[in-house]
């Protein structure tokens, strides 16, 4: 993982102002030993996804829906507690919530096209069907 402070970008120009994030930490569970008890490594990475002015229209109203059950008051958060260091959690919260925005912010795929089946590749399966059906019938021996 790369170093990762300043800027989180999303995608393109469009990246998370350090202004808008709000970082909790409390003690975490996990490895550490009795350095656990003592400070305060897990992290959580909260952003208010509705009341955000940084994101394109598009993308905050495209983000709102695909994340709806995610979201409480309409604030995304984003928990890390698997590193010992409250540093890596920093970084490890920050990618996981600018990747989730990046996901929840993609343009929708283009819609497949239909096409009609040419008649030939039809008729030869209705054929090959037919066949298959002829062989069978033919298996079961009524008439001997």
């Amino acid at each position: 993982m790369g170093v990762m402070s300043g800027p989180y970008v999303i995608r393109g120009a469009v990246s998370l102002p350090e202004a808008e994030l709000m970082w909790r930490f409390s003690r975490s569970s996990g490895p550490g030993g009795q350095h656990v008890n003592t400070t305060d490594s897990q992290v959580e990475l909260r952003f208010d996804l509705a009341a955000t002015e940084s994101l394109p229209e598009v993308w905050k109203e495209r983000a709102l829906e695909r994340l709806a059950n995610r979201l409480v008051n309409g604030v995304v958060s984003v928990r890390s507690s698997e590193h010992r260091s409250q540093w890596r959690n920093r970084e490890t919260a920050a990618v996981r919530l600018t990747a989730l925005l990046a996901e929840a912010t993609a343009p929708p795929p283009k819609a497949r096209v239909k096409r009609k089946i040419p008649r030939g590749i039809n008729e030869r399966r209705l054929r090959e069907k037919k066949q298959r059906g002829d062989t069978k019938r033919g298996r079961s021996g009524r008439d001997w």
